[in-house]
């Protein structure tokens, strides 16, 4: 059968005829294409029925913005075209953390559907297979146009979160946090939980977003809330959900460095996290006076080398959990103590000395055990008394002189 010939019998001039004809149609039709797409988003879409009238005015720049688009796209078939910037470029920013990208998938696809349905109505006759195809093409150029503004959105809030968890955490480290680091956590998904402590060691050698990504990692195994951070070449980890801190550090000490780590003691909020920081920070430069030191290690544990070191917090921490209830608790404990020590922890040689039977000078000492915590007969126990004792009595010194 021979073709159809108009224009003088040339089948492209009559091609072309079609196309213009079918553009022309397809101007005329956008706003109704348009507000027939907005209208079975309201039929079939409950996300966007719920929607602000803000934001829905928004998506029906957006449906609105994909059909003119799409008439460009169809007038220069062979034009590069910059569609994410086209079709996206007229809704702002925060759109893209109003709605998902299921939700914009659907909304795509739903305008797409309008289109499709017109097409016999839209197309100039003979010309709808033309147009149908380069909707086709068109669906795939916008499904890739979406991606790509989600994973870009994606990429600038990842980096944006990333330098506003670093400034939280510095905020813990040097003793500057406030209300103001509160509310950044906050938008970091930080929900104040009860209990809080912070983990230091060394950071590995490498890529710094792998290692905050495997303690985050960690962290979810271990169903801990975290905001971390590379701070130089320490590793600081500011961990909420559990009131044991030995154990929180044991789930997160995969991603440190060999070397010591340290976890400072618990406290009660984000607030108070900068005294468990300092805490930790201490013990970390002291640690190296502790050759045996567990991994990891409780800053409390290493209360005798940070005091040496010269932590105020450990030295009123030692006087005060440990010398001042001694004392309240009678002369008899204290002298009991001070005598078994110098006696290299020997019950008969401190009988001796203070005239009592050995089992006079036991009783004393579990009865030390019971108010500090610390047990006299144990060798690292023995040593935080013994600092925990010439710390007092400095302090008593000073308050007399």
């Amino acid at each position: 059968m021979p073709e159809p010939e108009s224009h003088n019998g040339d089948p492209a001039a009559h091609d072309v005829h079609q196309h213009a004809a079918t553009l022309k149609r397809l101007e005329k039709s956008s706003g109704s294409l348009a507000a027939q797409a907005i209208a079975r988003m309201d039929e079939t879409l409950p996300w966007y029925r719920a929607m602000p009238p803000e934001n829905r005015s928004w998506i029906g720049l957006v449906a609105q913005a994909g059909i003119a688009a799409f008439t460009e796209w169809f007038r220069h078939p062979d034009a590069p075209q910059a569609i994410s910037t086209d079709v996206f470029g007229t809704a702002p920013r925060e759109l893209t953390r109003a709605i998902t990208l299921r939700q914009t998938v659907e909304m795509v696809r739903t305008t797409i559907e309008v289109m499709e349905s017109a097409i016999d109505e839209v197309a100039a006759p003979g010309d709808e297979s033309v147009l149908r195809e380069a909707l086709l093409v068109y669906a795939r150029e916008i499904a890739f146009a979406t991606a790509q503004v989600y994973a870009q959105a994606a990429e600038a809030r990842g980096a944006w979160d990333a330098r506003l968890e670093s400034l939280v955490v510095n905020a813990v480290l040097s003793g500057e946090a406030d209300e103001g680091a509160v509310s950044r956590a906050a938008a970091l998904g930080w929900n104040s939980p009860e209990h809080v402590c912070v983990v230091l060691g060394t950071a590995p050698d490498g890529d710094s977003e792998l290692t905050v990504e495997a303690i985050r990692r960690a962290a979810r195994h271990a169903k801990l809330q975290v905001l971390t951070g590379v701070l130089g070449d320490r590793l600081v980890v500011v961990a909420g959900g559990s009131a044991n801190p030995l154990a929180v550090a044991k789930s997160l000490i995969g991603p440190f460095a060999a070397g010591p780590v340290v976890a400072g003691p618990v406290v009660p909020d984000l607030l108070a996290a900068t005294r468990s920081a300092q805490a930790a920070a201490a013990g970390l430069k002291a640690c190296s006076a502790w050759q045996d030191a567990p991994r990891p290690v409780l800053a409390d544990d290493l209360l005798p080398e940070r005091a040496i070191a010269g932590d105020p917090s450990a030295r009123e921490q030692l006087v005060e959990e440990i010398y001042r209830p001694l004392e309240e608790a009678g002369s008899a404990l204290l002298e009991t103590l001070s005598v078994y020590l110098e006696q290299a922890s020997s019950l008969e040689g401190a009988a001796r000395m203070l005239f009592v039977h050995p089992n006079t000078v036991r009783y004393r000492l579990r009865r030390v055990t019971d108010v500090t915590g610390w047990s006299p007969s144990d060798v690292r126990s023995a040593f935080t008394l013994r600092i925990a004792l010439i710390l007092g009595r400095l302090a008593d010194a000073e308050s007399q002189a």
